[in-house]
């Protein structure tokens, strides 16, 4: 197929399609919203053993590659 004809083919394809297809933005706003005040709760939380987590395991990294 020849690039215009091709061009052409994708734009009326894209334009041809439902609208129904966007999906439902006001869910993924609440979910987007909610996960991250769980994140937030659980770093509140969790904050300390978190932190001790990270650094044991940087330690880890750290002293395994010799630096």
């Amino acid at each position: 197929m020849r690039p215009d004809r091709l061009f052409i083919w994708l734009l009326a394809a894209v334009q041809s399609r439902p609208r129904g297809d966007r999906g439902d933005v006001p869910g993924w706003v609440m979910v987007t919203v909610m996960t991250s005040g769980l994140v937030v709760a659980i770093f509140a939380v969790f904050r300390d053993a978190i932190t001790e987590a990270v650094r044991n395991a940087l330690s880890q990294v750290v002293s395994e590659t010799g630096g």
